[in-house]
């Protein structure tokens, strides 16, 4: 990978080291583990001396000059070798002082010394000569816990030198390197994972990034780069790790594999599976560490080395004796995966138990291969599970011929029930065929097994396809029920959540919280909770009371962080989507984009959801045209791909395709699409759906069509009581209750509206001629939108104000951004004639002739 490394974070360091090295200073002692990056250091501190005119000499310790008197100095310094006869002591004396006469005649001079826990006797009193008499700056590194000279080592202990201990990159660092070297943004699990194998190494993160990205591995989805692999070390990576190890003895090698097989280990089991003293080598050679009454390899990459040195049949046999030591009824899961890959017999219990655990804990993954294993007997149990975990990782098609076959033949009612339950789930979500679904639950509730499991999935299923007012009607009867687990709860909740949320219903909607498990700080164990977490925040953001939504968002997004695959993607869109509540743009955009990578080619129906959520934060963000691919690519999929299964979510599908138009300078296009979007919710019965829609063509600037309907559905919500209040002020032209509601929609947490209140205030200050009004509201509609991230119409023309009208700019937008004519007049309706008049006039006004300059005028950035 022919790519720049740049050094980073190490801001502090490097002006600390470059200050040490100044003509007059003493020097500095950087001191660190092997592959931290103390040479980069040293070399990037040692610049400016050597633009100074100042000599750099770079002496190097090694084990092959050791031996040598003077070899780290060895084709640097012309000192004879010749040694005279009055003694070894004498004879050091005069070979050092030869040594310093000559550095003596070098100066100006930076003497710098890598390695120095390597240097031989003669060359550690040369350094520590030059300190002492001052001859010149030394910048030495040394490998932190290795042996280094006496001499070296008073250096600082006797505070000739000042030491600087340089550790590993930390999280955030390695995270912003890689962004640096790879040229774009990274997802976040993909450089924690980087950053866990590697402990922050700059020197291993290099080797192994190259040979991930060498090997397409690592690679670019939707502009965030995604590792989805498993590592495979470079031959240099693996010659570096394996001298880092060091030969081995056999014991010492058993305690390093039994622990790279099955970490963490028990100690007290892996003294017993090997020995005493050879744990206690192991630990004291630095290649495992304790902690507590856990044993873990020292470094992550160590494990790599050794499991690929161990062999197939022995890493089988030392992963069967670690699973013989470990209690299943603790956990499972630990034992399971042992057992699975070792040379022990299958034990379909417990792969079934661990399985059943991985699915609690959303790691689908885990649960679909614990399954599989348990599923080989033909247990309806084991076959219930893995269907169910095949069908969320979108293997519908696998799960779809499980649950076939188990609804045909299982011999018990519940499991019948269960099995056409689960095929309801599959067919309606992962397989997108509603009237399949319809039939596999009449065919669950024929059977008369789990009555209230079958109540849930059809309230879940009638809200899905957005047929509110049943789920309205029954639901709130089946909140009240005895329900009986988590899976019936959260059907139940998840069902009332969406249709609460879209009409405003703010009491049932905690009631459905509530009942789904939400409200006692726990993620209920089934992998339903996205949605119905997702439903909550909608609701809130619909009602807004964003604040509220981030609540609902936090439990559920710390247990997903850190799992593999469509958990972990779906707690990013419902904290993406949060954040789109409130308006924190730069939030829902990182949080967004990274579940796209993962989504976007996956088949997983949260794709739609992130799709639109996604399309909308970019619109918001100004990120149209040219310069911005993925929002195209995300509107025409929107255009072209809808799910049966979001049919409740239709309006949030049109707000995303008017923030897409409006993000072009499509004004009129944006106004019609929310317009759409709220008569389209206005027939559903959607309230909620309908204020966001016609508050949406407020921001826009047309309050006309919207006053009427947001006055009447004031009362539903706070939301719907600030946007009414917003459009008749915007109707009136009145700079200060404009001013006011900017203020309001701060307050009430939706920051982009804020900013769109007080850019239209600045705009009917501008016009009414108060001046100094419109600056002060021109300048909280810049500091809204630095908080927000936000970039649109309202914004743009207040923040950047043309002598033009707004269909005029609208007309100049459209064109700078390389639309003809008659492309513009088909999006506005319009003649080409009636546009190449606005061109014409706004040319005049601005005093531009050619379009080609418009982008300039605009403050346009077309990429």
């Amino acid at each position: 990978m022919e790519r720049s490394w740049p050094l980073a974070g190490r801001d502090d360091e490097l002006r600390a080291v470059a200050a040490a090295v100044r003509p007059g200073a003493a020097g500095v002692v950087v001191a660190g583990p092997a592959g931290v990056g103390k040479t980069r250091l040293a070399r990037e501190a040692l610049a400016l001396p050597a633009r100074r005119g100042a000599r750099v000499l770079w002496a190097h310790g090694s084990a092959a000059a050791r031996p040598l008197p003077l070899g780290a100095f060895a084709g640097l310094l012309d000192v004879p070798d010749d040694v005279p006869d009055t003694g070894p002591e004498a004879g050091a004396a005069d070979t050092v002082g030869r040594a310093l006469e000559r550095l003596a005649r070098q100066r100006p001079l930076v003497l710098v010394v890598d390695d120095a826990h390597l240097l031989d006797q003669h060359s550690a009193l040369v350094l520590h000569r030059v300190v002492l008499r001052r001859l010149a700056p030394a910048l030495v590194t040394l490998r932190s816990g290795e042996a280094a000279p006496d001499v070296v080592t008073s250096l600082w202990k006797d505070e000739h030198l000042p030491r600087l201990d340089l550790d590993p990159l930390d999280v955030a660092a390695t995270t912003q390197l890689l962004a640096r070297v790879l040229g774009g943004p990274v997802e976040v699990a993909s450089a924690h994972r980087l950053w866990a194998l590697t402990r922050g190494s700059p020197l291993f993160l290099r080797h192994l990034l190259a040979g991930e990205v060498a090997a397409h591995r690592f690679t670019a989805a939707s502009g965030t780069w995604r590792w989805a692999d498993r590592p495979h070390l470079t031959p240099q990576l693996a010659d570096l790790l394996e001298r880092e190890i060091g030969a081995l003895t056999p014991g010492v090698r058993d305690v390093v594999d039994v622990v790279a097989l099955a970490e963490p280990v028990a100690l007290h089991a892996l003294c017993a599976l090997t020995s005493p003293a050879d744990v206690e080598e192991a630990e004291g050679r630095g290649l495992v560490r304790t902690d507590g009454a856990l044993a873990r390899l020292a470094h992550p990459l160590y494990g790599e080395v050794r499991r690929a040195a161990a062999g197939a049949l022995r890493a089988r046999r030392l992963r069967g004796r670690v699973a013989l030591t470990l209690d299943p009824a603790a956990d499972p899961i630990p034992r399971a995966v042992l057992v699975l890959d070792s040379d022990l017999p299958a034990d379909p219990a417990l792969f079934l138990r661990a399985a059943e655990a991985a699915t609690r804990l959303h790691d689908l993954p885990l649960a679909e291969r614990l399954a599989r294993a348990a599923a080989r007997t033909g247990e309806p149990a084991a076959l219930l599970v893995h269907a169910a975990a095949l069908s969320w990782l979108s293997r519908g098609e696998e799960a779809e011929a499980i649950l076939v076959d188990l609804a045909a033949r299982a011999p018990h009612a519940a499991v019948r029930a269960m099995a056409q339950l689960h095929r309801t789930g599959n067919l309606l979500w992962t397989m997108a065929r509603p009237g399949d679904a319809r039939r596999a639950l009449d065919a669950a509730g024929a059977t008369g097994a789990l009555p209230l499991h079958v109540a849930g999935m059809s309230l879940a299923v009638a809200a899905s396809l957005g047929e509110l007012g049943d789920v309205l009607e029954r639901g709130p009867r089946l909140l009240r029920e005895a329900l009986p687990d988590d899976l019936a709860r959260v059907l139940a909740a998840s069902a009332v959540s969406a249709a609460s949320a879209v009409t405003g219903r703010a009491q049932l909607l905690e009631q459905a919280a509530a009942v789904g498990g939400l409200d006692a700080g726990h993620v209920p164990a089934v992998v339903p909770v996205f949605g119905l977490v997702d439903s909550q925040v909608l609701g809130h953001r619909l009602a807004g009371s964003p604040q509220r939504a981030a609540e609902r968002v936090r439990a559920v997004r710390a247990a997903s962080a850190d799992l593999p695959g469509p958990a972990r993607w779906m707690g990013l869109v419902v904290a993406g989507h949060a954040a789109l509540a409130a308006g924190r743009l730069r939030d829902a955009l990182e949080l967004l984009r990274e579940a796209w990578a993962g989504l976007a080619d996956s088949g997983h129906e949260f794709r739609f959801r992130c799709r639109t959520l996604l399309a909308t934060a970019l619109g918001q963000a100004g990120e149209a045209g040219p310069a911005a691919p993925l929002l195209t690519g995300l509107l025409a999929g929107l255009t072209a791909e809808q799910h049966p299964a979001y049919r409740v979510y239709a309006p949030d599908d049109l707000l995303a395709r008017a923030w897409g138009a409006a993000a072009e300078g499509a004004t009129t296009e944006a106004v019609a699409y929310a317009g759409a979007a709220a008569e389209l919710a206005r027939a559903d019965g959607a309230d909620a759906y309908e204020v966001l829609a016609r508050q949406s063509a407020v921001q826009f600037g047309d309050a006309g069509a919207a006053l009427a309907r947001l006055s009447a559905l004031a009362p539903l919500s706070p939301r719907a009581s600030l946007a009414a209040t917003h459009a008749h002020a915007l109707a009136a032209q009145d700079g200060e209750a404009l001013h006011r509601a900017a203020l309001d929609w701060e307050r009430l947490g939706d920051l982009v509206a804020a900013g769109d209140a007080a850019a239209q205030a600045a705009d009917a200050h501008r016009r009414g001629g108060r001046q100094g009004s419109a600056l002060t509201a021109a300048a909280l509609a810049e500091a809204l939108a630095a908080r927000s991230g936000a970039r649109t119409p309202a914004l743009a023309s207040a923040l950047r104000p043309l002598p033009l009208s707004a269909r005029e700019r609208e007309v100049v937008v459209l064109a700078a951004r390389g639309l003809s004519n008659r492309a513009i007049a088909e999006r506005l309706t319009v003649s080409v004639r009636t546009v190449e008049g606005h061109l014409y006039r706004a040319g005049h006004k601005l005093g531009v002739p050619e379009r080609t300059a418009l982008a300039d005028v605009l403050g346009l950035e077309l990429g």
